[in-house]
């Protein structure tokens, strides 16, 4: 990493942290995060199955996937480490799991679609969550990360941006952005919302609330796949669950992201790499 002004650093490689390669042999799952990942939908239930292994293969702890009834069975054989909460409808997600205190962090957005009902429980969520970080410290806030649909949801009902939680981390593509934001530029929007903005392009960029700007200079356009920023959300999740600062695990996590699909290049052509690469070489990127 190297800075190019003041507030603005170029990364391009990282010294990663302790939490990859040095756990103390005293050690418990507890001690790294329960994540909760709330995804998926009939007929989407990939981008759900895609977060959960890459948030698996990210350091978290553990993981419960709230979906629709019909992704139990798929969540419970294509992602066996992950607990599968079972929504109260066969399709979509409507319902909150119960005790969401117990979490550390929370991403919500891939495969849920856009239905009023599901619409009614991302509203509950924020202000679930809201309401649990009034009473923590700083410290033990629990971290909110929106992504796809969530997106949607949010860019079709912007009163929702000012009850977001602090240091919540939003990652948009350009289309979600434009219909989130408009022309605003990303460094004004995390410092007016006190968000993490995750600004995905062939050069991501990650805006905090304080004013930094990290460009990243891994990844390829082989990337450009579907399913690839379920990914992304999936090991900024585990990141965030591990309790790293929403800006450092947002940052890191899009270095990891593009990390991995340069070393999935390297097996083969850009145009034949899928999501499931990209995980599968986290485990090198992260070495």
């Amino acid at each position: 990493m190297r800075r190019i002004s003041e507030n603005s650093f170029e990364v391009d490689t990282i010294d990663l942290p302790d939490i990859f390669n040095h756990r103390v042999e005293e050690t418990s799952k507890k001690d790294y995060g329960h994540a909760l990942l709330i995804a998926g939908g009939l007929g989407k239930m990939g981008a759900a199955v895609l977060a959960a292994r890459a948030c698996l293969r990210s350091g978290v702890g553990l993981l419960t996937v709230h979906s629709p009834a019909c992704g139990l069975e798929v969540l419970q054989a294509a992602v066996p480490e992950a607990m599968v909460s079972v929504d109260d409808d066969d399709e979509i997600v409507t319902s909150l799991p119960a005790h969401l205190e117990r979490y550390t962090s929370i991403a919500v957005g891939p495969g849920i679609g856009t239905d009023r009902k599901t619409v009614r429980m991302v509203k509950r969520l924020v202000s679930a969550v809201a309401k649990i970080n009034q009473s923590r410290s700083e410290k033990d806030r629990l971290t909110f990360v929106m992504d796809a649909d969530a997106l949607n949801i949010m860019a079709a009902h912007k009163n929702l941006l000012s009850s977001l939680p602090a240091e919540s981390v939003l990652t948009p593509h350009a289309g979600e952005y434009q219909r989130l934001f408009g022309g605003t530029n990303a460094a004004q929007v995390a410092r007016q919302y006190h968000v993490v903005l995750v600004q995905k392009s062939h050069h991501t960029r990650t805006y905090s609330p304080q004013g930094q700007e990290f460009v990243n200079m891994t990844g390829n356009a082989g990337m450009a796949t579907a399913g690839s920023g379920d990914v992304l959300t999936g090991i900024i999740l585990a990141l965030t669950a591990q309790q790293i600062s929403s800006a450092i695990a947002a940052m890191l996590g899009v270095y990891l992201h593009g990390r991995s699909g340069d070393l999935a290049l390297q097996h083969q052509s850009q145009a034949s790499i899928v999501a499931s690469d990209i995980i599968e070489h986290l485990k090198e990127a992260t070495l």
